[in-house]
C-alpha cells in the first residue's frame, strides 16, 4: 500500500519541481532587464556640425555582456541598421516609407533602451516613433554586416517592397550542389547543417516573418537562422494596439495610427551569437596619459562648478570643449576595445584588421600600455599564415559561412568532375575536404592579400622590445608564451616565421635592385594590379604595381626592425641556437643567413634604403604649369574657376615641383600621383637625430614636407580643409577619370589617419629637438624647429576649419564659389586609426609646455 500512495507523489513532485524553476526562471529573467542609455550618440549638439550628419543619427549601446550595438536611422533612404559588434559582426536592418513609398522620416522616441538575456541568447530594446501615422516597412535584412554593406553598396535598400529577396550566390549555389550529390551523400551533407531535406534548408535563405497578438501589444516577429542553423537573429517590431494596428503580408509590414497620430514603434533585436570581452581604458592607456586625462577632467569639472554652467552650454567654450572630445574620443576606443581584438570601426568594420590594429598601436604607442602592444602583437602573431604574412581581415559568422561555402562549392565541383574521370580516389579525398568544410562553415577565415601589413609586424614588435619601461622578464615571458593557435607553437617561433617571409620576398631586390624587383602587388588581369596596401580602394594606387609606401618606407623599417629586434633579443639571452631552435625551418634559409651573418643584414638595410629613389619626382615650373592648366580645363567650369584663382593668388605654380611619387607602373616608371604617404616616413624616421648626428641636413628634411604645404592643384594642401590624400594634377587622364569614378582615395577627400601621422611625425622631429630639460640640443636646429612648427600650425588649422577632424575622412564641394568640407557618406563613425588623435592631443599638449 505505501508503494501505491507514493507512485502518484513523485510525478507531482516534478511538477512542483517544475513550475518552481519556470517561476526562477522568469523572476530572473526580469532582473535581468536593465534600462542604459547610450555611451555615445552622432551628431552631438554643440560638436558636431548638423548639416554633414543631415539625416543620418546614430547611438550607441552596449548590451548585457558589454558587447556594442550600434544603431543608425538614416532618414534619407529610411534605412534602420542594427549592428551587433559581437564575435559575429551582425546586422538586424529595415527600411520604413510612408504610404506614397517615400523614405519615412524616422526619429528616436526615448532617450534610453533597455538590454536583457534569456541563456545564451542577447537582446535590446528602444523605441522609435515616426512623424506620418502610416508606415510600410520592409527589405529586411538579418545577416553578416558585410552583406548589409554590399546591400545598400549595390542600392538595394531603395528598391520597391516586394523585390525578389537578396540571396547570397554563395550559398544559392551551394544548395544546387548538393542536389547534384548521390542521395546517400546529400542527406549525410545536410545532416552536417542539421537539416532533413533541402526545402528545410532553402528556409534559412530569408527571414521568416510571424505576426503576433498578446493582449494590446500586437507585433510582427522577424526571425533568421544562419545557414547552418547554429545561430538565430531575431528583428521585433511592436505597437500599442490602443494607438495603432500592425500587420504583415508577403511584401511588407504595415503599421497604421488608429488616432491619425505619429506611430510609436517598439523595436527588440536578439542574437545568440558568441559575445566578446570587453576591455576598459585603465588595460589600454599609459599612466602618463591616463594622469594627462584626469587633469583635464578636473579642469572641466571645476570650470563647470565654478561658473554654475551647464554641460550644455559649457561646449561653446573653447577649452570644455576640447576636453568633450577628449572624452569621446576614450568612451569610442571602449567601444572598439575587447579582450580578443581591437575593432577597426563602427559601423563598416565591426571586426579585427590586421593593419588598423598595428598601425593605431604604432601612432598611440606613446599613450599605450604595455599590455595594449602585447595584446595588438599576440592577435596578430594568432592568426599568421603558414608561410609567415599577417592576415589582413577575418570573416566571421554569416560572412565566414559565406567563404566557407564558396570552398565548398569548388569541392563539389572537383568532386564530380574527377568521378565523371573515374579517379574514386582523388575524388573521395575531395569529398572529405568537402564534408569538412561543411561540418564548420563559420570557421573564421582570414584574408592575407594585402601587402603592407607583413611589414608592420617587425616595427611593432620593435617599439615593444625597445620600450626601456617593460622589463625583460616580461619580454621573455611574452615572447615564449604559447600562441594560442591549434597548433602547440610559441609568440617567438610565429615572429621567426614572419621574419623569414620577409627575408624572402625582398632578397631578389637586394641581389639586383632594380624596378622590377621590388615587392609587388598582385596582376588581377592584363590591364589591372591590385591595390593592396592601405589605399584598397579600385584607383588606390592609380593602377600602380609597386606602391612607393610598401617599397621605400615599409619593407627598408621592417628589415631595420628585425635588426633591433636580434639586438634586443641577444641582450635578453635569445642566442642564435635558440632561435634556431624555435624555428627550425630557417635553417639553410636568407633569414637564417641574416641571422648568423648580421653584415648581410646591414647590407639589404642599405641597399632597401636606396629604393626610395624610383619613387622621386621634379617637375620643372613649365612642366608643372602645363600639366596642372590640362587638369583645370578638363575639370567642370566652377572648380576649374576656383581653383584658378587659388593658383593666381598663391602663385603656387611658379616654383618646380618634387614629391614621391604614389607608385611605378607595371614597367617600374613612377605614376605622376603626389600624395601623403610620406607622412608615415616622417612619423617613423628620426630626421632629427640624424641632422643632429650629420646624417641628414635640415633642408633636405623640410624639401620632403613642402608638398603637404603647397596649395592644390600644384600641392596637396587646401585652406580651411586639410592635405588632400592625393593629387592627380600631374597624372593621365586616364588616372583622372578613375579618381573621378572612386573618391574614396582621390583628390576629393582629406583622410584623418594621414593628418594624425603628419601631426604626429611633425610632434615627434620637433620634441626630438630638446633635450629632457626643455632646451634645444643644438642651436642648429633652430630654423628647422621653427619652419616645422608653422607646417604644424598651417595643418591644424586647416583641419580645424573643416570641422571634421575627428572623423575618418572628408571632402568638400565648390558651391557658389566657395569651397564647403564636407562628411564623406560613407566613413566610419568611429574609427580605430582615427582615435590615434588621442597621441596627437598628448604629444601637442607636450609641445605647449617647452
Amino acid at each position: 500500500m505505501k508503494n501505491k500512495l507514493l507512485i502518484p507523489k513523485i510525478p507531482l513532485l516534478i511538477l512542483l519541481l517544475a513550475i518552481f524553476t519556470v517561476f526562477l526562471t522568469c523572476t530572473n529573467n526580469k532582473t535581468k532587464v536593465k534600462k542604459v542609455f547610450p555611451v555615445l550618440e552622432f551628431p552631438q549638439m554643440g560638436i558636431d556640425d548638423p548639416s554633414a550628419y543631415y539625416g543620418y543619427s546614430t547611438r550607441f549601446f552596449q548590451d548585457s555582456k558589454g558587447n556594442t550595438v550600434q544603431i543608425l536611422i538614416n532618414k534619407n533612404t529610411g534605412r534602420i541598421v542594427n549592428i551587433w559588434a559581437d564575435a559575429a559582426n551582425e546586422s538586424m536592418s529595415f527600411t520604413a516609407r510612408d504610404t506614397s513609398g517615400q523614405p519615412a522620416i524616422i526619429k528616436w522616441s526615448s532617450a534610453d533602451a533597455r538590454i536583457t538575456s534569456i541563456g545564451q541568447t542577447r537582446f535590446i530594446q528602444y523605441t522609435l516613433s515616426s512623424e506620418v501615422p502610416a508606415l510600410d516597412i520592409g527589405l529586411f535584412m538579418l545577416a553578416s554586416m558585410r552583406v548589409e554593406r554590399d546591400y545598400q553598396y549595390f542600392q538595394r535598400h531603395l528598391l520597391p517592397f516586394g523585390t525578389e529577396k537578396y540571396i547570397e550566390h554563395e550559398l544559392s549555389k551551394l544548395i544546387q550542389n548538393l542536389e547534384r550529390l548521390p542521395a546517400n551523400i546529400r542527406l549525410r551533407h545536410l545532416s552536417l547543417l542539421n537539416v532533413e531535406n533541402i526545402n528545410e534548408l532553402r528556409s534559412r535563405l530569408a527571414p521568416r516573418v510571424k505576426l503576433n497578438k498578446n493582449g494590446l501589444i500586437k507585433s510582427v516577429l522577424v526571425e533568421q537562422p544562419t545557414f547552418d542553423g547554429k545561430n538565430h537573429l531575431s528583428l521585433e517590431l511592436s505597437v500599442d494596439g490602443k494607438y495603432s494596428v500592425i500587420n504583415t503580408d508577403e511584401e511588407k509590414i504595415s503599421v497604421r495610427s488608429l488616432q491619425d497620430k505619429p506611430i510609436q514603434l517598439i523595436i527588440k533585436i536578439g542574437t545568440d551569437s558568441p559575445s566578446l570581452t570587453p576591455q576598459r581604458r585603465n588595460d589600454f592607456f599609459k599612466k602618463k596619459f591616463l594622469q594627462f586625462y584626469k587633469r583635464a577632467k578636473v579642469k572641466h569639472d571645476s570650470f563647470l562648478l565654478k561658473t554654475n554652467m551647464t554641460p550644455q552650454k559649457a561646449i561653446k567654450n573653447e577649452q570644455q570643449l576640447r576636453f568633450i572630445r577628449l572624452e569621446r574620443q576614450v568612451k569610442s576606443i571602449e567601444l572598439l576595445s575587447c579582450q580578443e581584438k581591437l575593432m577597426a570601426g563602427l559601423p563598416n568594420y565591426a571586426t579585427y584588421f590586421g593593419r588598423d590594429m598595428m598601425m593605431s598601436a604604432l601612432m598611440m604607442e606613446p599613450i599605450c600600455s604595455p599590455e595594449m602592444l602585447e595584446h595588438v602583437i599576440a592577435s596578430v602573431l594568432k592568426k599568421l599564415s603558414p608561410s609567415g604574412e599577417v592576415s589582413h581581415e577575418e570573416a566571421l559568422g554569416g560572412q565566414a559561412i559565406r567563404e566557407n561555402a564558396a570552398k565548398y562549392n569548388n569541392f563539389i565541383i572537383e568532386y564530380l568532375h574527377q568521378k565523371t574521370e573515374k579517379d574514386y580516389a582523388k575524388a573521395n579525398s575531395v569529398l572529405e575536404q568537402a564534408e569538412k568544410i561543411l561540418g564548420n562553415l563559420q570557421a573564421v577565415v582570414e584574408n592575407y592579400r594585402m601587402v603592407d601589413d607583413d611589414f608592420q609586424l617587425p616595427v611593432l614588435v620593435a617599439r615593444y622590445l625597445t620600450r626601456p619601461d617593460i622589463t625583460v622578464d616580461r619580454k621573455r615571458a611574452f615572447l615564449l608564451a604559447n600562441s594560442g593557435k591549434v597548433e602547440p607553437v610559441t609568440r617567438l617561433s610565429l615572429l621567426m616565421r614572419n621574419f623569414q617571409y620577409i627575408s624572402r620576398v625582398t632578397r631578389s631586390y637586394v641581389e639586383h635592385p632594380e624596378t622590377k624587383n621590388l615587392v609587388s602587388f598582385t596582376k588581377l588581369n592584363e590591364q589591372r594590379w591590385s591595390s593592396a596596401s592601405w589605399r584598397d580602394s579600385g584607383a588606390g594606387y592609380a593602377n600602380g604595381r609597386f606602391a612607393m609606401d610598401v617599397n621605400a618606407i615599409w619593407v627598408p623599417k621592417a628589415l631595420e626592425s628585425m635588426e633591433k629586434v636580434f639586438t634586443v633579443l641577444k641582450e635578453i639571452g635569445f642566442t642564435n641556437e635558440k632561435l634556431e631552435s624555435a624555428a627550425p625551418e630557417i635553417n639553410d634559409t636568407v633569414f637564417g643567413q641574416y641571422l648568423n651573418r648580421p653584415e648581410t643584414l646591414q647590407q639589404a638595410i642599405k641597399i632597401w634604403q636606396t629604393a626610395i629613389k624610383h619613387f622621386e619626382v621634379h617637375l620643372s615650373q613649365q612642366q608643372v604649369q602645363r600639366k596642372v592648366n590640362a587638369k583645370l580645363d578638363w575639370l567642370p567650369e566652377e572648380e576649374c574657376d576656383y581653383w584658378g584663382k587659388i593658383i593666381t593668388k598663391s602663385v603656387a605654380d611658379k616654383q618646380d615641383i618634387e614629391f614621391l611619387a604614389l607608385s611605378l607602373d607595371g614597367k617600374g616608371k613612377p605614376i605622376l600621383v603626389a600624395n601623403t604617404d610620406p607622412a608615415t616616413l616622417l612619423f617613423l624616421e628620426d630626421f632629427t637625430k640624424q641632422i643632429l648626428d650629420g646624417k641628414a641636413s635640415s633642408e633636405e628634411v623640410i624639401k620632403r614636407l613642402k608638398i603637404f604645404t603647397i596649395p592644390y592643384p600644384v600641392g596637396l594642401f587646401v585652406e580651411g580643409l586639410g592635405p588632400l590624400v592625393a593629387n592627380d594634377a600631374y597624372a593621365s587622364p586616364e588616372i583622372w577619370e578613375s579618381f573621378k569614378r572612386d573618391h574614396y582615395h582621390s583628390p576629393r577627400v582629406v583622410w584623418g589617419r594621414e593628418v594624425n601621422l603628419l601631426i604626429l611625425g611633425l610632434s615627434k622631429q620637433i620634441l626630438a629637438a630638446y633635450d629632457s630639460q626643455g632646451n634645444i640640443k643644438s642651436p642648429t636646429l633652430e630654423s628647422y624647429v621653427e619652419e616645422l612648427n608653422v607646417i604644424l600650425s598651417k595643418i591644424i588649422n586647416a583641419v580645424e576649419s573643416s570641422g571634421f577632424k575627428h572623423n575618418e575622412l572628408w571632402g568638400f564641394q565648390i558651391k557658389d564659389g566657395k569651397l564647403v568640407p564636407m562628411r564623406y557618406a560613407i566613413s566610419c563613425d568611429i574609427q580605430l586609426w582615427n582615435l590615434t588623435n588621442l597621441a596627437v592631443q598628448f604629444l601637442l599638449a607636450r609641445i605647449s609646455n617647452l
